[in-house]
């Protein structure tokens, strides 16, 4: 038997789009049993509206790691445990996707490089700001080169926790990334630019005051307003009530502030209250940086 478990992440952290992400110590499990009759279980929290059969996306992306080897393709036995909500922004998809690869390495001997698998990931989910910290932990930057994605893990463990707020709605990400215009202007470039060199400085120092202006963003953020009423007004609630920085998860809907220990509770409820004076009600979850990405045991 064998058992993946891979973390939620968050991407963008505000200016990084496409480029930034953590991973939080929310989980998702594939226990695979070789040798068995093909079947797929879901357990967990989330298993409504998921595939149990071929077209389930851990298997599909097996299945493609397999050709790639030229694998044959064995007959095993799946259960996926699913607590990490689908089409929040809190990264189900690229679990999935990195989830699938690494059981499908393992069980072809593990013939990827941890590097490898991150470049078949990030051509299967379109880019790598979920998949590269599913497979690293902490906090990473992926750069785009000649030669595939460069990995760079800014901290491993920061001495910060997470509160990302569910909002009880779903939001496709085609859809968030329909709302974003084709081109941006050379002041909105230059400001998320220089906002992300500040967001590395935060994190490889340690110096977490730098957030609050660090996780500022121009080119997505304010045009997925339109889809989560409340969005920059609870953003900025969460830094009122003392978070070093708060941003939408990925192409949300879910949204995170990176905050003390001490500060939670207020940034939570400050967050919750604000949303609500928007007709939206969601769901706090206080979660510790995942230091690992994708486990096998």
């Amino acid at each position: 038997m064998i058992l993946i478990k891979i973390p939620a992440t968050s991407a963008n952290l505000g200016p990084g789009f496409d480029c930034l992400g953590l991973a939080l110590q929310l989980y998702n499990t594939i226990t695979v049993e070789p040798d068995q009759p093909f079947q797929i279980s879901l357990t967990g929290s989330y298993t409504d509206g998921l595939p149990a059969d071929e077209s389930n996306l851990v298997w599909r992306t097996m299945c493609h790691l397999w050709e790639l080897l030229h694998f044959p393709t064995p007959s095993v036995s799946l259960t996926l445990e699913n607590y990490i909500p689908p089409a929040r922004g809190l990264g189900s998809s690229s679990a999935a996707i990195v989830g699938g690869l690494v059981a499908a390495n393992t069980l072809a001997g593990s013939p990827y490089t941890k590097y490898e698998l991150l470049q078949v990931a990030n051509t299967l989910e379109g880019h790598p700001d979920n998949v590269t910290p599913a497979l690293y932990g902490g906090v990473t930057l992926s750069i785009p080169t000649t030669e595939g994605i460069l990995p760079r893990v800014l901290t491993q463990s920061p001495n910060f926790k997470a509160v990302v707020v569910i909002p009880n709605t779903h939001l496709n990400t085609e859809k968030a990334r329909g709302v974003l215009p084709p081109q941006v202007s050379r002041k909105d470039a230059v400001f998320n630019i220089s906002h992300v060199g500040l967001l590395v400085e935060a994190f490889i120092r340690e110096d977490f005051s730098l957030l609050k202006e660090g996780m500022r963003d121009v080119l997505h953020q304010n045009q997925r307003a339109i889809l989560l009423p409340g969005l920059l007004e609870t953003i900025e609630a969460a830094l009122q009530a003392g978070a070093y920085g708060a941003a939408l998860s990925g192409s949300g809907p879910t949204l995170i502030a990176l905050l003390s220990e001490n500060s939670q509770q207020a940034v939570s409820q400050s967050m919750l209250t604000t949303l609500k004076q928007y007709g939206v009600n969601a769901q706090p979850i206080v979660l510790d940086i995942d230091t690992c990405g994708a486990t096998c045991g």
